[in-house]
């Protein structure tokens, strides 16, 4: 699926900005690919089971406060580099709970940065259920959190002496732990009569809440939200 997608200006930020957004699922010999935002990951444990362990890798890119910011005071910060977070996924998924087609997923994604960026560590459980609502329609619901270890906190979030006397924002030392937890929504809508082929809408929506010292940072408490909204529309091809 390709679409337009709106979502903040950085990890904590009050600006948001419109940007290109793209879904893709597939299952290819019985291994299931999915993407995540910039990310993907795999499951290669699939037996079609009602009941099957989940196990595979994952990579991610993040560009979070890499450019373009549009707050002027945020903007005087320095630039950080991409990181490219790879690790993997365990995890059980329940399928046919209430009817052939439904799915429940617990899962634990363990990443770290292999890029020199933040080189911190994010661990992130989810909880995801998805269901056809009839042959034309499909609904999901995730609910997930963040663990982020200090150096992916201090690099994101602290404000040393050097960056308040280049932004006036306060100093400020951030620690790990957990950083936020996500509510997302998934709507399917088929324009062929089916939704395992042919044409489809979809819509994406998430709510995140930043807490504990990711919440109190100056980027966030005096420049930002902790409150942070993702929304995506587009049109999605199956076969």
């Amino acid at each position: 699926g390709l679409g337009v997608a709106i979502n903040s200006d950085y990890d904590g930020s009050d600006d948001y900005r419109l940007i290109p957004g793209g879904i893709f699922r597939a299952r290819i010999s019985n291994i299931d690919v999915a993407t995540e935002g910039l990310g993907v990951s795999a499951d290669l444990v699939n037996t079609g089971r009602r009941l099957d362990f989940d196990l595979g890798p994952a990579v991610q890119l993040n560009l979070n406060r890499t450019g373009g910011i549009r707050d002027d005071v945020v903007d005087r910060l320095p630039d950080r580099d991409a990181a490219v977070e790879v690790g993997g996924l365990v995890g059980i998924t329940a399928r046919q709970l209430t009817n052939p087609f439904d799915s429940l997923s617990l899962r634990l994604k363990v990443t770290h940065d292999v890029a020199g960026a933040h080189g911190g560590t994010i661990a992130t459980p989810s909880l995801t259920f998805g269901t056809p609502l009839s042959r034309q329609t499909f609904v999901g619901a995730s609910l997930s959190a963040d663990f982020v270890t200090n150096r992916y906190a201090d690099y994101y979030y602290s404000i040393t002496p050097a960056d308040s006397a280049r932004s006036g924002l306060r100093t400020f030392d951030a620690d790990g732990g957990m950083k936020d937890w996500s509510l997302g929504l998934l709507f399917g809508q088929s324009l062929s009569g089916d939704l395992r082929r042919g044409w489809s809408l979809f819509g994406i929506a998430s709510r995140s809440q930043l807490v504990g010292d990711f919440k109190r940072s100056p980027l966030v408490a005096d420049r930002g939200s902790a409150t942070q909204w993702f929304g995506a529309v587009g049109v999605g091809y199956g076969w």
